[in-house]
């Protein structure tokens, strides 16, 4: 079996992967992934024992117990950038014998939940709803460096949303895993998230800069798709999903709706939506 080389996957002097700064043991198979750094210990306090605390750069990692189920915080920090380094690193946690940068024989797949929160498109969602997507469109390039592919169906439908916006790029779709979408879906709405690559124009929004695209959340809300409705807009989940696809674990991703952009309305207690959603979150993996 090929061996990696020390500059393809980078190690710290200790051996510990270089961005996420852990080792194989620091790293429970169950990982809750966030986007803020400040969110992790939002999470953990809920924990009956912390066994590893990380920081390294916006990357933070708390592992630890909750009900005798033994679970990892991580934080990923903003985009489908930081997603992908996150992934791989992982995936090298638990797929690769990091002393001989060797790939291992067997193969392991972690279980990844993601808690973020998001614009909704559709004026009808109330704010702070919950949602699970079902699936993600990637309006990033990111799956432009792989060998992703997609069957006629998914290729037309990412061709046609190209083609409608105006973009230059491929856009991507990916879907969630089946088993985690059955056990989180319950109680919460669903549909198909879009990941842009930034905040402000790439969302449709303006403060100085016009965007190039002219009414994109609405093309976006009214577009009709063979796979659902497009219910919200953030910066992960397409980037999440498709790792997750190409190196073989499980991943879904539910948001806390804190904007409605349809309604151009802003939740007034974000902070107590995305606490009731970690505690769904920990009661299903607890107790589900």
């Amino acid at each position: 079996m090929a061996r990696i080389p020390e500059s393809e996957l980078i190690l710290t002097p200790e051996g510990r992967v270089y961005h996420l700064n852990l080792l194989p043991e620091m790293v429970a198979d169950t990982i809750i992934v966030v986007g803020d750094p400040e969110r992790v210990p939002k999470i953990s306090c809920y924990f009956d024992k912390i066994e590893h605390q990380v920081n390294s750069r916006e990357l933070v990692t708390h592992t630890g117990t909750i009900g005798g189920t033994r679970l990892s915080v991580i934080s990923s920090g903003m985009g489908t950038d930081n997603v992908e380094l996150l992934m791989t690193e992982l995936d090298a946690l638990v797929n690769v014998n990091l002393k001989t940068r060797e790939i291992n024989p067997v193969l392991r797949s972690l279980r990844i939940i993601r808690i973020g929160t998001s614009g909704c498109l559709q004026s009808e969602i109330p704010i702070d709803a919950h949602l699970v997507s079902t699936a993600a469109l990637g309006l990033d390039t990111l799956m432009s460096f792989y060998q992703w592919e997609s069957d006629p169906l998914t290729q037309n439908f990412t061709n046609s949303v190209r083609e409608k916006l105006g973009f230059t790029f491929q856009p991507y779709f990916a879907e969630a895993s089946a088993r985690l979408l059955e056990c989180f879906k319950d109680g919460l709405y669903q549909g198909i998230t879009i990941t842009a690559p930034g905040f402000y124009a790439p969302q449709g929004r303006q403060v100085r800069l016009k965007p190039r695209v002219d009414g994109l959340v609405d093309k976006l809300a009214a577009m009709e798709t063979p796979f659902g409705q497009f219910t919200n807009l953030e910066m992960e989940t397409a980037g999440y999903y498709a790792m997750a696809k190409l190196l073989g674990h499980e991943i879904i991703s539910l948001n806390a709706l804190i904007a409605n952009r349809a309604r151009q309305e802003f939740s007034s207690n974000h902070e107590a939506s995305v606490d009731s959603l970690i505690k769904k979150v920990l009661n299903q993996l607890t107790v589900g």
